[in-house]
């Protein structure tokens, strides 16, 4: 081993400035052995670098060279295996673990050592050994001080004087050798000489020492015999303290027992004080005031002073009662007693109180409601509802009730029951009142509607004013019952319809407008000042009832507490005594929604009849005519996305969006009710056919319409019922024509289809403009259509002659060379023209103008514009006939009778004259 460590240190780490200071003969772990040596090494040169080296033989085995090389800084952990006996097993813990086994215990543990030694003498962060003896690391530099320096370096590595601690010699150390040396002279040339003179001097020196310590052993005795006296004070000084110490050991035991008496003293004032605090809590939070004590029990709860007190009264109980108790509090008598007058207090108030406002909801219905009772004049007052069509309001009732609000939701939060019984007698009195009023309000609604028709007064016999008299004749309320009656009475049979029809308006309504009959409705100033008059009474009825039904709920929502964050929640007892805290959030969401549906049950209860009598007034006003469903689709329409943009949930928003459904029926209905009427319609063989009752009719439905939709929500509605009935229009016009006798069909087309093209035109309906092309389209068609059937060949043998000539020429005759035929030569040509002088051009054109105008309708004046396009035809097929004569007969000079000039003459004198 000595001879590779100086091979190793010769070849390897001299060149490197390193020194070589342990080393180990290693393999690894678990492998073959390839054996490779761990070297501990230092550099020369300062700072001092400490490195293990991995040094392996070549692959030929002539020489060594360094293959791993790990800086000892980084040396975290070396691990000897076990401690207690010998194995050559170890690992070194770099980076990651390196597990070695060595040649022999004693290489590892001498590599061990020279590492523990390195690593304290050179390394401020400590290597940690695992499982390596103590006695090893703590022996191994005793035992080295005792060998041979020789040795000492084979069983360390070598060179100790790099691991023992080195002290360099002083100036003065250094002179003094120096010195020594000098005054000898062989001290260079004789080292052993030297040394024996040395060794000489140093026996000479220790002689003279004993002599002197021989000669101090008087000064010695006399130090013992003071070291005696010392010894003696000390035991004097000891019996003393252990005096002072009994002293103070029964000054600690009296301490001791202070310090006990004082922690018992501090814990019996925390006690108290944390009792005191009790008390304090249980007084300030679960005492209640005589005043407030008896407010509850007799406070007065007419006048607004006793209202204030019984309030606070309610609402320091209420603190009381929800007061959390703390543990232990429900054990005390006192507390219980408490509870029990709390509990006591609030049952007797809760009496008091459900049976005052009982008393006050009958009083106040009662009082709101005596025009009703017998004895009362309600003439006067039903006389001024109908002349101004209102509703009475009730805002004094809600003005009074609403001092109670808060005691309201005090009962709400003690007694349910007691609050819910009273929720259901104001809700039993007011829908009584409501009813009666809402009833009378709709009757007289409905006799001023009847009242706008002709019917009405002559069922009747007297103005809308005049029959506002009392409900107590029963003949004007059979009669006004029989006329108006419910829903279903009124959505009865056409049968049923046709009795309700107006005479008088028949008698001046067009019979052959099958859309006015069908619709009841008059194209004149009396009935479009009724339907003004109807709509009025219409918006009147629901401008009445909306801040009515808006008033109540709000007063409802108010008064009883709901829709509204409560601070404390439905009453549930815990431990038999105190309310609990307050629900979870979930819980609380959940207790508004059923507040909102209370709200909403109550409206429903208390209106109950408005959505009976609204359907009722819609089928008597639809039945009066049925274009008034145009007018209540618009206004009930309107109401519904004022309610929704308030409370899309609300009473008022639910009910009038389904009264607005049977609005929306009756629209579609009266929609279906034309196509139908189209339908069915009827002409007559004897007399033309003219424009359409119809085809009118559906222009003053569009008038009508754009005046009542202007701006309306339910413009779709409209847009959908202008397609289903412009498309009825188009086929029933078709079909009209079809099965016209004394009208020929492209007049029929042409005529109406004109008339629907100038409405659409004028009125600029959006969504049937493809429509007003179309019809535009079929005008112009059917006109060209007429002209060509109508006008025909005027000129008939000239007509043949060229149509012949014509043939000549398709069957492959040269144009010039057609003259040359014995039938269409010259002379045969000048025959024909001969037969048509312009005198006979004249008369026929004569009589086809009076043909014409006995085919058009004077209502859509088209005979200008038919007799204009039968003059342009028949100017096209004379420049047809002169085309062809110059084509054919070049040359020749003929020409016809008359020229285009007399044919504009001709066409010209013909309409003046007529």
């Amino acid at each position: 081993m000595t001879a590779i460590k100086h091979a190793l240190q010769r070849d390897i780490f001299t060149p490197n400035d390193e020194r070589l200071l342990g080393i180990v003969n290693v393999c690894k772990a678990g492998k073959k052995k390839k054996n490779c040596f761990l070297c501990a090494t230092v550099t020369t040169e300062r700072p001092v670098q400490v490195k293990v080296v991995k040094v392996k033989k070549s692959d030929k085995g002539d020489f060594y060279k360094r293959q791993l090389t790990w800086e000892l800084r980084d040396l975290r952990e070396v691990d000897a295996k076990d401690a207690s006996k010998e194995n050559p097993e170890f690992d070194l813990h770099f980076e990651k673990a390196y597990k070695w086994v060595a040649s022999s215990t004693a290489e590892k543990n001498s590599f061990i050592s020279c590492i523990w030694k390195l690593n304290q003498r050179y390394l401020r962060k400590k290597v940690e050994f695992v499982n390596v003896s103590s006695q090893l690391l703590e022996e191994l530099p005793k035992a080295e001080e005792s060998v041979p320096s020789g040795e000492s370096q084979s069983v360390a590595g070598g060179d100790e004087d790099a691991l023992d601690d080195y002290q360099e010699l002083s100036t003065r150390e250094e002179q003094d050798i120096e010195g020594m040396m000098e005054m000898c002279e062989y001290a260079i040339s004789n080292a052993e000489a030297f040394a024996e003179k040395l060794f000489k001097e140093l026996q000479v020196l220790d002689g003279a020492n004993i002599q002197s310590i021989m000669a101090s052993e008087k000064q010695v005795n006399i130090l013992m015999m003071l070291l005696d006296d010392a010894l003696t004070e000390v035991d004097t000084i000891e019996g003393k303290l252990s005096s002072y110490e009994e002293m103070l050991q029964s000054v600690k035991e009296q301490m001791d027992q202070i310090s006990q008496s004082n922690r018992l003293i501090q814990i019996s004032n925390t006690n108290n004080g944390k009792l005191l605090d009790e008390i304090q809590f249980i007084v300030n939070y679960m005492d209640l005031s005589k005043g407030h004590i008896r407010a509850l029990q007799e406070g007065d709860l007419t006048s607004p002073k006793g209202i204030e007190a019984c309030i606070n009264a309610s609402e320091a109980l209420l603190q009381c009662m929800n007061v959390a108790l703390r543990p232990g509090h429900d054990k005390l008598m006192a507390v219980t007693q408490q509870q029990h007058l709390f509990a006591e207090l609030r049952d007797t108030f809760a009496r008091r109180l459900t049976n005052h406002l009982n008393n006050v909801f009958v009083h106040q219905f009662y009082r709101s409601s005596c025009l009703s009772l017998p004895g009362h004049d309600q003439s006067s007052t039903l006389s001024q509802h109908t002349a101004e069509l209102t509703l009475p309001k009730h805002s004094p009732l809600h003005r009074d009730l609403l001092r109670y609000a808060k005691l309201m939701e005090w009962l709400k939060n003690t007694h349910r029951e007691k609050y819910e019984g009273l929720s259901r007698t104001y809700v039993d009195y007011m829908s009584r009142l409501y009813d009666r009023e809402i009833k009378d309000f709709f009757e007289v609604a409905k006799i001023k509607m009847a009242g706008t028709s002709k019917e009405a007064k002559g069922k009747f016999g007297k103005s809308a004013a005049q029959a506002t008299l009392p409900r107590k004749e029963s003949a004007l309320k059979q009669e006004t019952e029989s006329l108006h009656g419910s829903s279903g009475k009124l959505t009865g049979s056409t049968s049923s319809l046709n009795k309700l029809t107006v005479q008088g308006s028949n008698s001046r309504r067009s019979q052959s407008s099958s859309l006015l009959d069908m619709g009841n409705m008059s194209a004149s100033d009396l009935d479009v000042a009724d339907r003004t008059k109807f709509d009025k009474i219409f918006e009147q009825v629901l401008s009445e009832l909306e801040p009515l039904c808006l008033a109540e709920q709000d007063f409802i929502s108010k008064f009883f507490k709901l829709q509204q964050h409560m601070t404390v929640p439905e009453t549930e007892e815990t431990d038999g005594s105190m309310p609990s805290r307050n629900p979870p959030l979930a819980e609380h969401r959940h207790s508004l929604s059923s507040e909102k549906d209370m709200v909403r049950l109550m409206m429903t209860n208390i209106f109950h009849s408005i959505d009976t009598e609204l359907n009722s007034l819609i089928a008597l006003g639809d039945k009066i005519d049925s274009f008034h469903s145009l007018y209540m689709l618009v206004k009930m329409s309107h109401h519904v996305w004022t309610a929704e943009n308030v409370d899309p949930a609300s009473f008022l928003s639910t009910t009038l969006g389904n009264v607005l459904v049977t609005v929306k029926r009756n629209f579609d209905k009266c929609i279906s009710g034309q196509i139908r009427q189209m339908e069915e319609v009827k002409i007559s063989k004897k007399s033309k056919v003219g424009i359409l009752s119809f085809v009118t009719g559906f222009e003053e439905f569009a008038e009508l319409a754009e005046t009542i939709f202007r701006n309306a929500e339910r413009r779709g509605d409209l847009d959908k019922a202008y397609v289903k009935l412009i498309r009825a229009v188009f086929m029933n016009v078709e079909k009209v024509a079809n099965e016209s006798q004394k009208t020929p069909r492209d007049v029929v087309m042409m005529e109406n289809f004109h008339h629907i093209f100038s409405t659409l035109s004028r009125l600029k309906i959006s969504c049937l403009d493809a429509e007003r092309r179309e019809a535009k389209h079929k005008y112009t068609d059917h006109l060209q259509s007429y002209v060509i059937n109508s006008l025909g060949q005027p000129l008939e043998k000239l007509n043949h002659f060229f149509e012949g000539v014509e043939a000549r020429v398709a069957q492959g005759v040269r144009e010039e060379e057609v003259s040359y035929q014995l039938a269409f030569n010259k002379q045969e040509l000048r025959k024909v023209i001969k037969e048509y002088p312009g005198k006979e051009v004249k008369k026929g054109l004569d009589n086809l103008y009076k043909k014409v105008d006995k085919h058009l309708c004077e209502e859509e004046s088209l005979l200008q514009v038919v007799w204009h396009s039968m003059q342009d035809e028949f100017i096209r097929q004379y420049k047809h006939f002169e085309d062809l004569i110059g084509r054919c007969y070049p040359g020749s000079g003929i020409t016809m009778e008359f020229t285009i000039q007399d044919m504009l003459e001709y066409f010209s004198s013909i309409a003046q004259s007529h």
